[in-house]
């Protein structure tokens, strides 16, 4: 039996610990009367004891830590340039075993592409790829957008509208706060298959691009929008017509 696609990342994260007791009580709810549920989180439990079980521990080669030992800042270094959010925000494993927590995670280092600058969309990506990478892909899990949309009252001063889209195949995983440039943003998280696609919205700009904007970067697709006074930038390593596809099921389901 299989268990409820789109509440996978729920169940992952009260599988970790990560859900706030209200959340938790829903999914715990959920399982209770959902076989295929219960039978993930009794698969991840099997998974967990297998690796704890394994003699998985690797020294890293000398070359590789030095390597490793010249990226990291000494503590009485001065900085070279403002940072505009604390590190421990995303990489909370900085300071003591700074070092082997690198090395565990050089993977995912690798593997990202190096973006940077003051380019929007490199902005989106950046912040997309950050979701992935440092664990913090929700702030709220649920697929209730009367959970969702609520929540950013109080957090954000705009109302972003929130929807699932599961029957369009584009199931709501939640949401999170987030910062594009020096002003925080509504982030909205949605699947599309083993796909995560980062819907961000933000008041619209005093001077916003145009609309309809379709740009493949990276390897990544970031599609723009605007409807009323909102912004709209869905980020995703999907196919772009997909992303495309996506842009017009939300905008279907925001102004009827």
């Amino acid at each position: 039996m299989t268990h409820c696609v789109d509440r996978e990342a729920a169940l992952n994260a009260l599988f970790d610990g990560e859900l706030d007791s209200l959340n938790a009580a829903e999914v715990e709810a959920h399982v209770r009367t959902c076989a295929g549920c219960s039978d993930y989180l009794t698969a991840l439990a099997d998974v967990r004891e297998v690796i704890a079980s394994a003699a998985l521990d690797e020294v890293a080669p000398d070359g590789l830590r030095r390597r490793i030992e010249a990226l990291v800042p000494s503590p009485d270094a001065a900085p070279t340039m403002p940072q505009r959010f604390p590190a421990s925000r995303y990489l909370p494993w900085i300071g003591g075993g700074a070092i082997g927590a690198l090395a565990a995670s050089l993977a995912l280092l690798v593997a990202a592409p190096e973006i940077g600058g003051d380019d929007l969309p490199d902005q989106l990506i950046a912040g997309h790829i950050r979701s992935l990478q440092a664990a913090h892909l929700t702030d709220v899990v649920t697929s209730d957008r009367h959970v969702v949309k609520p929540w950013f009252n109080g957090r954000i001063d705009f109302s972003p509208p929130v929807v699932d889209l599961a029957p369009q195949g584009f199931p709501l995983v939640g949401g999170r706060l987030d910062y594009i440039g020096d002003r925080p943003v509504a982030a909205l998280v949605y699947r599309r298959r083993l796909h995560t696609i980062n819907l961000f919205v933000r008041p619209i700009s005093p001077n916003p691009s145009a609309r309809g904007d379709t740009i493949r970067r990276h390897g990544y697709s970031v599609v723009h929008w605007v409807t009323g006074d909102l912004d709209y930038w869905a980020v995703s390593d999907i196919d772009p017509g997909d992303l495309g596809l996506f842009r017009q099921q939300f905008v279907n389901a925001t102004t009827r």
